[in-house]
């Protein structure tokens, strides 16, 4: 077993430092993480989504190396057991899912197996030499001129264990400085002296955007703690040199842009609220921030849309694909292809150099990260990524409440209790927040300002609290008057929905 693991180690690591060395070449780990998220049954997507949230990709890596691990395990075995050519199949047959994996990625090239054909390569040699450094232990020559040498005395395993011992220590430093590589070609450099134009429409926030109750979501979320759920195994690392935008399909004109077309571009910043549709009620994958673009719908109107597109299908550079409402994007709210958040690029993970925000719609059909294709079709002729696995077309942000405070079991002294929390219907606005505590009457809460309808906002409620254990529940009214749904749904196909109840105890 231990044969088997330094092997694959060693090998690991030896890919490690290939794709380190060939800017864009993946590591096979990497390769088959992604080939596992995109072939994985929707209802494991769904449950890694609603039980693991932002940890589900590092889940899923240490679940591809156990995999790996147990595998080169029996492979170890193999081949100390005398059969190395069967332990040589396993390791070549792991490389070839390695291959296929990578070859699949949208954006491969030949180059880009080299790193796994080396990889498994060293992983074949160590099985095939490690075994040779058990040696019998040679006979024990006596005395006696009528006695028989006694041996062999079992096998003499210390050549074996120092030569997993240096293999181990090599494959971790050879290991780290793939990685080191890796990081050094990443784009942390260029963005960080990336410098971007001012907007011509700067966003403003409200002065009581902040009510100034402890405990509640604060309004703009910091750009460390914004949700992320994606496809991505490994967040792409896109140059803005390298960046380019295709518009095509129904269009007057196929247009192309560079960054460096953007950003000659009116420039505008709006406060918009991203909501995932996996998340649950009373959950977190929602989040604002401060966006910097250009309008989605000037770009559009320069490629000349065909009156009978339907969907704008966007296309990231790993080849994730959202299919977005063409009215969503040209109907006149602030959707944009964003460049920056919160004042400065886009951090890699949420999409550096460019995304897509389109206020109103779920993430899955409008906010494509790392975004470098535009296509204008219909309903008919193509379904976007999550469609296929069973959620819905379109999907419109729900109504929706959270309390943020009082915590789920919770204890408060007897007196003023603070209740509040954030509400969201965004491109419809949120006019009114109700609570109610153990299913007493409704009870209207204190609203904080919000710069549009696109965004979520703060309320609060001061309860004169009596001693025990008490449930409070919260619902929100649209702008057009329309009350948060009460039956309880989970988030497919089109979003979760429901009152979000918390209780807490108030002690005497």
């Amino acid at each position: 077993m231990i044969a088997g693991v330094v092997g694959l180690g060693a090998g690991l690591a030896v890919a490690e430092l290939a794709a380190g060395l060939l800017s864009g070449a993946p590591s096979p780990v990497v390769a088959v993480g992604q080939t596992v998220i995109d072939g994985a049954p929707p209802a494991l997507k769904d449950w890694a989504i609603s039980n693991l949230g932002t940890a589900n990709k590092p889940v899923l890596l240490a679940g591809t190396v156990i995999v790996l691990v147990a595998i080169a395990s029996v492979a170890g075995v193999l081949a100390v057991g005398g059969r190395r050519r069967h332990a040589i199949t396993i390791a070549g047959l792991i490389g070839v899912v390695g291959l296929l994996a990578v070859l699949s990625r949208p954006t491969s090239s030949p180059g880009h197996v080299v790193p796994t054909i080396v990889g498994t390569a060293v992983t074949m040699g160590v099985l095939w030499w490690l075994p040779t450094r058990l040696v019998p232990i040679a006979p024990v020559e006596v005395d006696r001129i009528d006695a028989e040498p006694v041996g062999p005395m079992g096998l003499d395993r210390r050549g074996f264990f120092r030569g997993s011992a240096a293999i181990g220590v090599g494959a971790a430093a050879v290991g780290g400085l793939g990685r080191l590589l890796q990081a050094r070609s990443a784009i942390g450099d260029e963005r960080a002296t990336l410098l971007l134009p001012g907007p011509g429409e700067p966003a403003t926030l409200p002065a009581d955007a902040e009510i100034g109750v402890d405990g509640l979501t604060t309004f703009v979320t910091p750009n460390d703690d914004f949700f992320r759920i994606d496809t991505a195994f490994t967040v792409p690392q896109v140059s803005t040199d390298d960046w380019r935008l295709r518009i095509h399909g129904m269009v007057d004109r196929e247009i192309e842009l560079s960054f460096a077309d953007l950003l000659d571009r009116p420039q505008i910043e709006r406060y918009i609220t991203i909501s995932c549709v996996s998340n649950e009620v009373g959950g977190g994958l929602v989040g604002t921030a401060r966006w910097q673009g250009v309008r989605l719908a000037d770009v559009l109107r320069d490629a000349g849309v065909d009156p009978a597109a339907e969907q704008l299908v966007s296309r990231s550079i790993d080849g994730w694909t959202c299919g977005t409402p063409v009215e969503a994007a040209t109907d006149g709210r602030d959707a944009l292809l964003a460049i920056a958040m919160n004042g400065e690029p886009l951090p890699d993970r949420h999409g550096y150099p460019v995304r897509m925000v389109v206020p109103g719609l779920f993430g899955y059909v409008s906010a494509t990260k790392w975004v470098t294709e535009l296509e204008l079709t219909t309903w008919d002729a193509f379904d976007a990524y999550w469609v296929p696995r069973g959620w819905a077309e379109r999907g419109p942000v729900k109504t929706m409440t959270r309390i943020d405070r009082p915590r789920v079991g919770s204890s408060h002294g007897d007196g003023v209790v603070d209740i509040g929390g954030v509400a969201w219907a965004v491109h419809r606005g949120v006019s009114a927040v109700e609570i109610r505590l153990d299913d007493g009457p409704w009870v209207e809460c204190e609203l904080g300002g919000v710069p549009s309808d696109d965004t979520w906002r703060q309320w609060h409620h001061r309860w004169d609290a009596t001693p025990g254990d008490h449930v409070v529940e919260a619902r929100a009214v649209d702008g057009s008057g329309e009350v948060q749904p009460s039956e309880p749904r989970p988030p497919a196909p089109d979003g979760a929905q429901g009152y979000h109840r918390v209780r807490f105890t108030v002690n005497a």
